[in-house]
């Protein structure tokens, strides 16, 4: 999937999470009045639902974030690593050159290579980081979309 379309993917699911989030929250609140007034007939199935789904979404929704963290952090060393490498050997070249002229194109090489690099780095990383947003925000939508459909009944 593309960056754009997994930022477009996290947009529609935090709309959808927005809405449904406000659909069950104002159906709870009834829930819970109605427990209130009469607690011999409160939903306790429902009441017992409140903290256990979120418990549920959020730590799903964290294990999907830590996995993410962690892929990206060994990205970052992958291109550290290969960084590093290049510039060993972008320097190897400098001073082993036989002219000035040399040397000023190894430099201009290994600068022009890494720039490229640079870009083509950041534009993955921030692929990840959004298709990684789009990710752990979706235990939290599937449970807040199900729930909203389940009240509506």
């Amino acid at each position: 999937m593309s960056p754009i379309d997994e930022a477009a993917r996290a947009a529609r699911a935090g709309q959808e999470l927005l809405e449904a989030s406000g659909d069950v929250i104002a159906r709870r609140l009834g829930i819970v009045a109605e427990a209130i007034r009469d607690p011999s007939k409160a939903d306790l199935r429902e009441l017992t639902l409140m903290g256990s789904e979120k418990v549920e979404a959020l730590t799903e929704s964290a294990t999907v974030g830590l996995n993410g963290a962690m892929n990206l952090a060994a990205q970052g060393g992958a291109i550290a690593a290969r960084e590093t490498a290049a510039a060993r050997g972008a320097l190897d070249a400098v001073v082993n050159a036989r002219t000035p002229a040399e040397a000023a194109l190894a430099q201009t090489s290994w600068a022009t290579e890494a720039m490229s690099r640079a870009m083509a780095d950041s534009w993955a990383l921030g692929a990840s980081m959004l298709k990684l947003q789009a990710d752990a925000l979706a235990p939290i939508h599937a449970a807040a979309v199900a729930n909203a459909r389940r009240l509506k009944k």
